[in-house]
């Protein structure tokens, strides 16, 4: 009977446990062997902070709150409330890596964007001056749509289905962007690999020199191939192959853990 009772208190105390970590998102304490933490888990001192809006009066943390390891992002912001889009981005550029990191959606949603999907994004190969949206290559998160590629006053090329125009690895080759080009160029993501909405997304990029791959829960969804920008001196596009990174608050709440990345 003891050891029946003991077995009891065993399996609801390990049950207990799962579910605490499961509500709180427990956050790796430690990367991965050879890995690096771009978010050290108990604060953003390693990145930089600015929003869209150049009147804003908050801080960092009323938009980027950090606890239990985890990054909340509008973390006691109104629903439906109007919201600035805003950025966090390291301090230090990179090149040559593989990044990885967990995301999940929360429930609310601000204004101007409380009538479109979640969205949000991981923009790499940051350059020039911090505005949203800065010169770069994005990886975007949005709902249905992780891995789409956004080339912000870039060039991309990427492969492309000819008939539904999404991402395939045998496709055509289609160039996007350049000088004197639209600003922005999406090239559509593979298929749909996101989990259901409160779970959480494991999201890699890896990156060599001027090519990307963007992989979402194991799955190659997109990518960005000769990544390129205007040199004003040279007065030409050149091969962009280095940056700083940058993680969104674009209009929907939502949480980033193990932000990771690993240097080659």
């Amino acid at each position: 009977m003891k050891n029946s009772f003991l077995i009891i208190v065993v399996i609801f105390t390990l049950a207990c446990k799962k579910e605490k970590e499961e509500i709180v998102g427990k956050s790796k304490s430690n990367p991965p062997k050879e890995w690096i933490a771009l978010f050290n888990g108990k604060n953003l001192d390693n990145w930089s902070f600015f929003t869209r809006d150049t009147t804003y009066q908050g801080t960092i943390n009323d938009i980027f709150k950090v606890k239990n390891g985890i990054i909340h992002v509008y973390p006691t912001q109104n629903h439906n409330s109007t919201q600035t889009f805003a950025g966090i981005i390291t301090k230090k550029k990179y090149k040559n890596y593989s990044l990885q990191l967990e995301y999940k959606w929360g429930e609310n949603k601000f204004a101007p964007r409380n009538n479109f999907v979640r969205d949000a994004g991981v923009l790499f190969h940051v350059f020039g001056n911090n505005i949203i949206w800065p010169n770069s290559v994005e990886c975007q998160i949005q709902e249905g749509d992780t891995g789409d590629i956004w080339a912000i006053n870039t060039q991309v090329s990427s492969k492309v289905n000819s008939v539904i125009r999404n991402y395939n690895k045998k496709g055509d080759t289609i160039t996007r962007g350049g000088f004197g080009k639209d600003k922005f160029n999406r090239f559509h993501r593979g298929y749909d690999w996101e989990k259901p909405h409160g779970q959480w997304n494991f999201l890699e990029i890896e990156v060599i020199e001027d090519n990307a791959q963007f992989k979402l829960n194991g799955k190659v969804v997109n990518e960005a191939i000769k990544m390129k920008c205007w040199d004003t001196e040279l007065k030409k596009m050149i091969p962009l192959i280095e940056g700083k990174i940058l993680l969104q608050a674009e209009g929907a709440e939502l949480y980033y853990k193990n932000v990771f990345l690993k240097e080659y």
